[in-house]
């Protein structure tokens, strides 16, 4: 009996399109997506240059030429105006580079201050950049002070600077030698949190959009599955008999669908605000704004899904790849910025990523409405798309 079990299972998984899939061909899916993130990360390819933008209030010789050493190196792209181009460095306020750090412009922003200072201004959103960058400057510091000429030697010993030996590694035996007279003191790198620091709880603001954009697909998909259900049991074919037309179904449904997603997402945010500090009061309408293109979109998404699959099972199993691809690309799973150029511009063509994008101007960039443009109109734009996609798949339900 238990042999003659283990056949009936296994017959039933051979006849089961859907259990198959599931088993054997999603694992591999997201084995290749992970693998495609992170597997080429180091190897083979280009690290992307970390855009900075630079403040010099000291005006010397040595930031000078810690300014032009950091120009120079190959980790890094200065930020320039389009009107100054790439011909020349252009330098900065300290207002204007943490400007340019908040809205995303640049990664990193550094600024020399004439208290012997150099400040790091980082976006924790990416955690990793503002440490390379603060690796770099120090490099770019022990090499002026190395080639910096020799200084007088001053009346009183006691009123010479002398570099701390904590500030720099231990040099090895055969480094060139420096000239005896004192070096000027190094600055001091201090990192400055311009975001995450003004977060009551960064940790959440940050992937709160994530969560949210991944559940909604999945939301709207079991509900665009209804579209399935009324052709399997006959019920859009008495629909289509009375004066109701295709097109009427189809906003009705997604009118309904873009209420549900909508009270969804308007209820995870408000949990947020309740129990884990995520400011959503404060950013009321930019909320409102995504949201309502972002629901529209996804429900638009879920119509164009179950309208191109033959039953609710082809469309559960469809739903799960597609979904779970999209945010793994998308960066709901994974921050696009420890992706490859080359992925993070595939993460583009899913609506995902400029989602988002767009929730994080909101909420962790503190942007009006008015900065989402591009967001916006992309996502609107993507569930007109969408729409008439379902529409065209839909028109071989019609009876003949």
């Amino acid at each position: 009996m238990i042999a003659q079990i283990f056949r009936v299972q296994l017959l039933r998984l051979w006849h089961s399109k859907s259990d198959l899939v599931l088993t054997f061909v999603v694992p591999l899916a997201f084995f290749s997506v992970f693998a495609m993130i992170f597997g080429n990360r180091g190897i083979g390819k280009a690290t992307p240059k970390i855009k900075i933008a630079i403040c010099d209030t000291v005006r010397s010789e040595q930031s000078s030429q810690t300014i032009q050493r950091l120009v120079e190196s190959a980790s890094l792209r200065a930020h320039c105006s389009e009107s100054n181009g790439e011909a020349a460095v252009e330098l900065f306020s300290q207002a204007k580079v943490a400007d340019l750090v908040r809205r995303g412009i640049v990664n990193v922003g550094v600024v020399f201050k004439p208290t012997d200072q150099i400040q790091i201004l980082a976006d924790s959103y990416d955690q990793v950049t503002s440490q390379v960058t603060a690796a770099l400057v120090q490099k770019a510091m022990v090499s002026s002070l190395v080639a910096a000429p020799a200084s007088p030697q001053p009346s009183d010993p006691s009123a010479s600077q002398v570099i701390a030996a904590s500030s720099f590694p231990s040099i090895p035996s055969n480094f060139p030698s420096v000239p005896s007279t004192p070096v000027p003191l190094a600055p001091q790198l201090e990192i400055v949190d311009v975001m995450g620091g003004t977060k009551s709880n960064p940790a959440v603001t940050m992937y709160a959009a994530g969560i949210a954009v991944m559940f909604l697909l999945f939301s709207m998909t079991t509900a665009g599955g209804s579209l399935l259900d009324e052709r399997e049991n006959g019920t859009f074919e008495r629909l289509m008999t009375s004066q109701l037309t295709i097109d009427q179904l189809l906003m009705g449904k997604w009118l309904f669908m873009v209420v549900l997603g909508s009270i969804q997402v308007t209820l995870m945010f408000i949990w947020g605000q309740l129990v884990f500090s995520v400011e959503l009061f404060r950013h009321w309408d930019g909320f409102v704004a995504m949201t309502t293109v972002t629901v529209g979109a996804a429900s638009s998404f879920a119509l164009m899904m179950a309208s191109a699959c033959r039953s609710r099972s082809q469309l559960n199993w469809v739903s799960v790849i597609v979904i779970l691809a999209m945010s793994a690309l998308g960066g709901s799973m994974v921050p696009r910025y420890l992706m490859s150029p080359s992925i993070q511009a595939a993460g583009l063509w899913t609506f995902n990523a400029w989602a988002l994008e767009g929730y994080n101007k909101v909420f962790w960039r503190d942007l009006r409405v008015s900065d989402l443009t591009m967001e916006l109109s992309v996502l609107t734009l993507s569930g007109f798309f969408f729409m008439v996609m379902a529409r065209w798949f839909i028109r071989s339900w019609e009876p003949r």
